[in-house]
């Protein structure tokens, strides 16, 4: 009975640190004076709602509309997701992002090549992980979601091209709210607002198989392709060592979620 308690346990915390967390709107385009409402959620089949995120877990929640932000207060636990609303009165681009409190999680080693082939590990890191002695695995995991809502006539706001601050951002290099199937997205991947060099990011369309992953270039920046309308999700992990007496790897999972209209 204990073993397969643990081996339960086991296969929730893996599936929780593997698996993205994104931040999805209602609508991806209100009037000004809309309240909005998203769902924040974690789970495998974007952009399905799976498994809820809670309440307490979130350190920061905002909305920038034209760079005047506002904390986000009202979070709402659901059966799958955890529900955040908020009004915006001005017209502009709606950059929406949260932060979640770090969890740690411990992984078996038959585990380990599998959970970093999924996230795309650097070199480096999967080298680091040949050669350790221990073949001991304990990570602690932080999760980072956004998204973007047109409000109104926005044509003059370019805030969406600025980051929001997070420690791990995916911050695209054109409007991410005129996106057309058929075309192409650059987007940069910052680390604590510096680029980050051949850096994994996968995108994926709603309803499908991870589409697609590229690696950034010396500048930071990395271009995918959009072939279809609909939600696509943006994602990347950022890993690195920590080693200390209880700790071995520290993360960093980012989010983007967009819209794609279909080409005219």
């Amino acid at each position: 009975m204990r073993s397969s308690i643990a081996a339960v346990l086991f296969m929730v915390v893996t599936r929780a640190a593997a698996h993205e967390t994104w931040l999805i709107p209602e609508q991806f385009a209100v009037t000004p004076g809309a309240t909005v409402n998203f769902d924040l959620t974690s789970g495998t089949g974007f952009p399905g709602l799976d498994t809820t995120v809670e309440a307490g877990r979130v350190t920061k929640a905002a909305c920038r509309v034209a760079r005047h932000s506002t904390d986000i207060t009202t979070l709402t636990p659901a059966e799958h997701s955890l529900r955040l609303a908020t009004t915006v009165a001005d017209p502009g681009i709606a950059t929406v992002g949260v932060d979640l409190a770090p969890r740690r999680i411990e992984l078996q080693p038959k585990e380990v090549e599998e959970y970093l082939d999924e996230i795309g590990a650097s070199e480096l890191v999967k080298q680091r992980w040949a050669l350790s002695d221990t073949k001991r695995w304990r990570e602690e995991y932080n999760k980072h979601a956004k998204t973007f809502v047109r409000v109104g006539d926005a044509a003059t706001d370019r805030s969406w091209s600025e980051p929001v601050g997070m420690f791990l951002e995916i911050v695209p290099q054109s409007d991410p709210t005129k996106l057309v199937a058929g075309s192409d997205l650059t987007v940069l991947v910052l680390r604590e607002g510096s680029t980050i060099p051949g850096f994994s990011v996968g995108l994926i369309r709603e309803g499908g198989a991870r589409e697609q992953m590229q690696k950034t270039d010396a500048g930071g920046a990395a271009t995918l392709h959009l072939d279809a309308a609909g939600r696509w999700l943006l994602y990347g992990t950022l890993m690195r060592a920590m080693p200390g007496p209880d700790l071995d790897w520290e993360s960093h999972f980012t989010t983007l979620t967009v819209e794609v209209s279909a080409a005219p």
